[in-house]
């Protein structure tokens, strides 16, 4: 038999709070709010806790659990994947997150042209003695109109490309989706992106952005009364950013919020 040397004990009396594997990149099918299984390719760090008399942790078994959770991962099986890196490390607890390219098919609005529009999604989950965690997070582009630029111009208005992250922690049992954050993040700014657009709605998009002007502080406070409205949000985090096009800066807005408190952390 082989020497098992990580499960050597150690003499030294320090406890690690987190040892693991980042940075591997695996296939994985994501559930969405559809019933559906998307494919994609995550980018996974995971990790645990070692005890002080435990000399390391057996790094092969995280990719073991990983594997055989990869074509079934929702809330759910995402909290038992947790779950069961903790359990097959021995260790008091266990963290898993997965960041991934989400693909969604949108139809433009006026032709109906379809297209996959890609957003940025993260999926973190802890589990431990004291219980579970989870976390969404999604990074949405849109496109904002400045309101100021509109109203002091004769002709048109500056407009660039925003972006919207928003990070969610779930009331536990209940089921937030990708696709519900991604829909309220594109309903904060001027308009949506599109992968295709014809003339028809390339025309529609520009005269549907000039009428509903935004600045990122318009954006971050729509996401948060939208999410401080639903029960199912613990609290959450928002942070807008607009790629300025006539300035050399970038313009931002953020802001936190806990059910529990109402306590806005800036």
């Amino acid at each position: 038999m082989l020497p098992d040397v990580q499960g050597l004990p150690d003499e030294r009396g320090v406890a690690l709070d987190e040892v693991g594997i980042e940075g591997l990149r695996y296939p994985m099918l994501i559930a969405d709010g559809q019933g559906v299984k998307r494919e994609t390719v995550a980018t996974v760090d995971m990790s645990v806790s070692v005890g002080a008399e435990v000399k390391g942790a057996h790094l092969s078994r995280f990719v073991e659990v990983l594997h055989a959770w990869r074509d079934q991962l929702d809330q759910a099986s995402a909290l038992s994947l947790a779950e069961d890196v903790r359990n097959r490390l021995g260790s008091s607890s266990a963290r898993v997150q997965m960041s991934f390219a989400y693909f969604v098919e949108r139809q433009a609005p006026v032709t109906g042209a379809r297209s996959f529009s890609e957003y940025q999604c993260t999926l973190s989950v802890g589990a431990s003695d004291k219980g579970t965690s989870f976390l969404l997070k999604v990074r949405v582009p849109v496109t904002s109109v400045c309101p100021c630029s509109k109203a002091i111009s004769d002709r048109g208005a500056h407009n660039q490309r925003g972006y919207v992250t928003i990070e969610v922690e779930p009331e536990p049992g209940a089921q937030i989706w990708f696709d519900e954050l991604i829909d309220v993040a594109e309903a904060s700014g001027s308009s949506p992106v599109y992968a295709l657009l014809k003339r028809p709605d390339e025309r529609h998009v520009t005269m549907a952005g000039y009428d509903n002007p935004v600045f990122v502080e318009d954006m971050a406070r729509h996401v948060a009364v939208v999410l401080r409205s639903d029960v199912r949000v613990t609290r959450f985090r928002v942070r807008v950013i607009n790629e300025e096009s006539i300035h050399n800066h970038a313009a931002y807005a953020q802001l936190g919020w806990t059910a529990t408190t109402d306590h806005r952390d800036v």
